[in-house]
Formats: C-alpha cells, structure tokens, sequence
C-alpha cells in the first residue's frame, strides 16, 4: 500500500484578505485513492475547543493561545492499491503549492520500505510568526 498524507495548518495574519483554498491536485490524488480521509477543522471549531482548556494550566493556556491564532487545520491522507496508483506530479503540484515564503514544511517522512510518504505544513505571516 502507498499512503501519502498533508498536514496544513492554516494561521491568520490581521491584513490577509485572501481565502486559503487547498491545492486542486489534492481531489487528483483523492480521486485515485482507494482510501482516503479528510479531516477539516476550521476556526469557529477550533475556538469552541480552546473553551475546554484551562487558563490556569500553564501548557493548556499556550495551546488556547496558539489555538486562537489558528484559521483551519487541515488534514488529508490517501491510501493507494500499490506502486503506480498516482502520478507523482500530482504530488510534486501540491508541494510546490506549499513553498515559501506563505508555507513552511516542518514535518517531510518518506518511507521507501513502508511506501509511506507524510508532509506537514505551516501557513505563516510575512515575518514568519504564526497567526501574526
């Protein structure tokens, strides 16, 4: 089985106008997953989670603080029948969607035994701070 996964994590800065849309050869690659997950959780959802952290616990502030900085996470994964289930330039289209200077890769795993490929990325601001 040949797995590729995306993290993004999308952070808000106080003068983007811009609506972040997620590359369009990730539905390439979903369409010729034999699995495939999605996992979308946008900024209404993740403030009503920050709610159930404490301020008074030093680790769950600083997670409620980064949380409301936070725009979207979103998560995707494809699974696929074997070698040759995908084109790579499907992948390598969606990774130079996330390049610098907007995204930063802070996770890169490929697995040649396991055929497991996982990407995380980093939406920032222009001076490099998440949520501005």
């Amino acid at each position: 089985m040949r797995i590729a996964t995306f993290m993004l994590a999308a952070c808000v800065a106080p003068l983007w106008a811009q609506e972040f849309k997620l590359p369009a050869n990730l539905d390439r690659l979903s369409a010729k997953a034999e699995n495939s997950v999605e996992v979308t959780l946008d900024g209404s959802l993740l403030r009503l989670a920050s709610r159930f952290l404490s301020d008074q616990d030093h680790d769950q502030a600083k997670a409620k603080k980064l949380m409301a900085g936070l725009e979207a996470i979103y998560v995707r994964s494809f699974e696929f029948a074997g070698d040759g289930g995908y084109d790579m330039a499907d992948v390598d289209a969606v990774r130079a969607q996330l390049r610098a200077p907007a995204w930063s890769r802070i996770v890169g795993v490929k697995s040649k035994r396991c055929g497991k490929d996982a990407d995380v990325y980093l939406k920032t601001t222009e001076n490099g701070q998440i949520g501005g």
